[in-house]
């Protein structure tokens, strides 16, 4: 890829995860309206892809989660990072964008560093729940933290990094906003449970068997519940679909569309850590959060981790508003216990909303996308 020309701007931009994807794209989109004359590169996946950004660099062969699991990945993680900084070196893009995705990023904000070329942040890695340290690097080679989490502003203030809180990006959707504490969620009579095993191929491997096993165990203590699969775009049928043929389950509707029609039409949903139990609960939709990475991964995680939860609405709350089994707790027999428990008391589902409407304020009012593309268009014209 060339240099632009004409007068027009680069920003390059690497977001190495699903979610980043999508907030990328938003972002991408609103530094567009604001100025028509920019050129987006960098690693992504199709929804930056959509939005006109050129991907040198498909960001599912990057994706990972784990102090263990990076090692089958790590000819791939290196592949991307020579490519990334090639192109850095090559092009002088005029800005370079992080997303999330630190322990990629962060070397290449040390060679984009060197190269003076600015640096933009945008949605913290969460080191101030592990590896604290990591942020005297973030300090020497980021120009721009820009957070979406109400209390990292307070963190990066405090270790001396120039940051911003612009909002949530998933508070930008209008339909989170229309969620009212009155509205229903469900009957009670016969509740549907929604199933979310993950977006990564390994995720659903770890979390959906034992989710189809919770539900078999539902089904013969609450006859009339129901269940739906969401098939994340990132997901291969070949790997649900042995799973539900060979599981003593009941039959599971699986849904391969937007989540939201999952959220939609479920009574509570059972969900792997992740940006989808957030998005969950800011739509009102109580959620039992579960997740496991393997043994070594989550021995390492315990000496490290110095946060008490694992749920980012939790995080938000100061307390424990969604359950979470975590690791060797995420066990069918716990699942199906707590779904239950649920189910049978509506008045305990709806006081779980109402928490979750509220801890919602804490995440600032829509528009966190334009507010950082404006910080963008800032260190773009300094």
């Amino acid at each position: 890829m060339t240099a632009p020309s004409n007068g027009k701007k680069c920003v390059m931009i690497i977001a190495g995860e699903a979610s980043g994807d999508a907030h990328g794209a938003a972002l991408v989109k609103a530094m567009r309206r604001l100025n028509d004359r920019l050129v987006f590169c960098g690693i992504g996946g199709e929804r930056l892809r959509a939005a006109g950004v050129k991907i040198v660099v498909e960001a599912s062969s990057l994706s990972v989660v784990g102090f263990t699991e990076v090692f089958a990945k790590l000819p791939q993680l290196m592949q991307g990072i020579s490519r990334a900084k090639g192109l850095l070196k090559n092009l002088r893009p005029d800005l370079l964008i992080l997303i999330d995705f630190p322990d990629f990023n962060l070397h290449i904000a040390g060679t984009a560093n060197k190269l003076s070329i600015p640096v933009m942040y945008y949605i913290s890695p969460q080191i101030w729940a592990w590896r604290q340290g990591r942020v005297n690097k973030i300090r020497r080679r980021v120009d721009r933290m820009v957070v979406i989490l109400p209390f990292e502003e307070a963190f990066y203030r405090k270790h001396g990094v120039p940051v911003s809180f612009v909002g949530h990006p998933l508070m930008d959707d209008p339909s989170i906003a229309e969620e009212k504490a009155g509205n229903p969620r469900g009957d009670f009579s016969s509740p549907v449970v929604g199933l979310l095993p993950g977006s990564r191929d390994w995720e659903v491997e770890r979390h959906l068997p034992v989710m189809l096993e919770a539900a078999a165990i539902l089904q013969g203590l609450e006859p009339g519940i129901r269940f739906m699969i969401s098939a994340a775009p990132s997901v291969g049928r070949d790997v649900i679909t042995p799973m539900i043929e060979t599981a003593a389950a009941p039959d599971c509707i699986v849904y391969e569309g937007d989540v939201r029609h999952i959220f939609q039409n479920s009574t509570l949903v059972v969900a792997a850590s992740g940006t989808v139990t957030l998005e969950a609960a800011l739509r009102g939709v109580p959620t039992v959060i579960v997740y496991r990475i393997s043994p070594a991964s989550a021995r390492l995680g315990r000496l490290l981790i110095k946060v008490r939860h694992a749920g980012l609405i939790n995080l938000i709350a100061g307390k424990t508003v969604l359950p979470e089994l975590i690791q060797e707790d995420a066990t069918a027999e716990n699942i199906a216990a707590i779904v239950l428990a649920m189910v049978r008391k509506p008045e305990r589902m709806d006081r779980v909303r109402r928490e979750l409407l509220e801890a919602r304020t804490l995440l600032g009012e829509p528009g966190a996308s334009h507010r950082a593309a404006g910080i963008a268009l800032e260190m773009l014209d300094t």
